[in-house]
């Protein structure tokens, strides 16, 4: 069926074309020296605002180093960092209000961060002990928080992004005026759930923003070799939804981007596409080799683009930072991540019961036979196992 939005024009002669006429532009305000770009007016933001974005921003930074050592210390199993695109994730958080719901895929701890998460809540996932939420049952990084309004992540690529739809088509019905955003890659921007969630949230004109991080790979394959069209955002135009492609490292372009779109999706239920166009400084994860698919003078080419180190450069120039600041804010960062993971270490992991006790409205015969088993198991081999808090005490 022809869409009744308008008439459609008519030819007599076969004409194809392959979209290369279309040229999004990148949307930029601040240069990497602080400085705005000539015409480029800043968003309206108050000064707390903006160390509060800065901050969680250098915290992101700062746990990241502090994890990915600690797994390389054998003291973590698994960690992602977020080095690099922390101004297209914490940006665009900004520009939301706390109660729109965030859907990451899991590089979008900077989210969490800006909205309160606290050290002790990230290092409790983490080390998967007895104060984590999801009771040890996920490897590190799935975080979530339910008073924060960021769903737990989960592993399959791309599936929240269709759930992202669904959600923000709740949130339509509500009609309380808020939107959800989700958060991915452009490699899971190849999956199908990415179109799936596009076309539904076009036609259903759902409050919904999807942003798309492109930072060059999809673990080590480069965007190059993704795609052959001008990026992800001109996949828009094939749902008839508003795009806007941005500079993902420049803190002042992501946080108006986002601001702009949440009006378009709560006031007018008109679902947005960013493409936020950044690096991955950092490895895919702690069990990638970078160096196996890009060379150092391509990583220090973004290096010299620093998103922190702009933000930085601007605070500075309106007298709102100092070095001092600087030397400070990390200072005491370093320690109360460093403090914070040696005390989630010794918490001992959750009771064993939890592994069963919320799976079903009632814990099944079979899960009962199986915990069971897992108990006589532990019995017998239990120098091969760390004891949770009930164990210690003398219990089963």
């Amino acid at each position: 069926m022809v869409s009744k939005t308008r008439k459609p024009k008519v030819v007599h002669k076969p004409a194809f074309t392959d979209g290369a006429e279309f040229s999004i532009a990148t949307f930029q305000l601040l240069k990497q020296d602080g400085t705005l770009y000539k015409g480029a007016k800043a968003p309206d933001l108050e000064k707390d605002q903006a160390l509060r974005i800065y901050r969680a921003m250098v915290y992101t930074r700062v746990l990241d180093e502090r994890m990915l050592a600690a797994q390389r210390q054998g003291r973590l199993s698994f960690y992602m960092q977020c080095t690099g695109e922390e101004a297209a994730v914490i940006g665009s958080t900004a520009a939301l209000d706390d109660a729109d719901m965030i859907m990451a895929q899991y590089r979008e701890q900077g989210a969490l961060v800006y909205r309160g998460f606290t050290t002790d809540e990230f290092m409790n996932q983490m080390f998967g002990n007895e104060e984590d939420y999801g009771k040890g049952r996920q490897m590190p990084i799935h975080y979530g928080s339910s008073e924060l309004n960021y769903m737990t992540i989960s592993s399959p690529l791309a599936t929240q992004i269709p759930q992202a739809t669904g959600y923000a088509y709740g949130q339509k019905l509500a009609g309380e005026g808020h939107c959800t955003i989700v958060y991915f890659g452009e490699g899971a921007a190849s999956e199908g759930d990415f179109h799936a969630a596009l076309n539904m949230a076009a036609v259903h004109r759902v409050p919904v923003i999807f942003l798309c991080r492109n930072n060059g790979y999809a673990i080590s394959t480069p965007a190059a070799e993704q795609f052959a069209a001008d990026g992800v955002a001109p996949r828009a135009y094939g749902y008839k939804m508003d795009v806007i492609r941005v500079d993902g490292n420049d803190i002042l372009a992501m946080f108006e981007a986002t601001r702009q779109a949440r009006r378009l999706a709560v006031e007018d239920n008109r679902p947005v596409l960013i493409e936020a166009m950044s690096y991955r400084l950092a490895a895919h994860s702690s069990s990638d080799d970078p160096s196996g698919y890009r060379s150092k003078d391509e990583e220090q080419i973004w290096r010299d683009k620093d998103p922190i180190l702009r933000m930085k450069a601007w605070l500075q120039a309106a007298d709102w930072w100092s070095d001092d600041d600087e030397k400070q804010l990390q200072e005491n960062y370093r320690r109360e991540v460093l403090e914070t993971m040696k005390r989630a270490q010794k918490r001992p992991p959750p009771p064993l019961d939890s592994l069963v006790s919320d799976v079903y409205q009632e814990v099944t015969p079979e899960l009962a036979r199986q915990l069971d088993n897992l108990k006589a198991h532990i019995r017998k081999y239990p120098d091969a196992y760390p004891k949770t808090a009930e164990q210690a005490k003398g219990g089963a």
